[in-house]
């Protein structure tokens, strides 16, 4: 079976898992941990090299204060908890998305992971954190403007390749397959440069139910579709 080389996936129905049990929001959220570790190590056996996980998106700071308190607690528990065995197993985690209005201690711990992952080769976790997609092209678009008036690249050599180099996913192939849970039809902000040649698979489970057998679901749709990139398919070709 033809497997994807990156897979991004929006985690979508925390909260809903919960209400569904009578469950405080917090008890999704921390469930949804679990599925994490789960599809990290899920994406590891079946051999994906790029695994990135929308976990804290830049429009998640309007929810409730409690709430938002909630998820910065579950990501420090995380990297405390899992990093040793991240590095240890091979994976080198990268974190995109914007970091200005990040604590101290939440900056430092996504440093310490990436500084210490480096230089690992077998798969690669990509957090989205403080991230969405129209606010990394703003900051991409600022960063190669700046570049233009300093008179540091030419008007012609402004491609769709060069400002691809200054987004924050600059050296990460695009994604191949995005699923989104819940049943949501939508990207929500999500690698919308990246996605432009992606296949989508929308399942309907919630993230704290998503496991195995539900990524080998959305990696058997993928397998079963033709990617084209905007040219014709073989058959009519041949």
């Amino acid at each position: 079976m033809r497997h994807p080389q990156h897979v991004a996936i929006i985690m979508d129905g925390n909260g809903r898992w919960a209400h569904a049990r009578g469950l405080p929001r917090s008890i999704g959220h921390r469930r949804g941990v679990e599925a994490v570790r789960q599809a990290v190590r899920t994406a590891g056996e079946l051999g994906i090299d790029y695994l990135t996980l929308f976990a804290f998106s830049s429009e998640n700071w309007r929810r409730p204060q409690e709430e938002v308190d909630e998820l910065m607690g579950l990501l420090k528990h995380f990297i405390r908890r899992d990093l040793a065995d991240l590095h240890k197993e091979g994976v080198r985690v990268r974190v995109i998305g914007a970091r200005d209005n990040l604590s101290v201690d939440i900056r430092s711990l996504l440093e310490e992971a990436e500084n210490l992952t480096r230089a690992n080769e077998r798969q690669t976790l990509v957090v989205a954190f403080n991230y969405g997609a129209r606010d990394e092209v703003a900051r991409a678009v600022r960063r190669v403007a700046t570049k233009f008036a300093a008179g540091e690249v030419p008007l012609e050599a402004l491609t769709a390749d060069y400002l691809d180099s200054h987004l924050d996913t600059a050296g990460i192939p695009d994604p191949d397959l995005i699923i989104r849970t819940s049943g949501e039809l939508r990207l929500s902000n999500f690698l919308l440069w990246q996605a432009a040649y992606s296949e989508f698979v929308f399942l309907p489970c919630l993230w704290p139910d998503f496991d195995r057998k539900a990524f080998e679901e959305a990696i058997t749709q993928y397998a079963s579709r033709e990617r084209r990139y905007g040219g014709l398919s073989r058959e009519i070709a041949s």
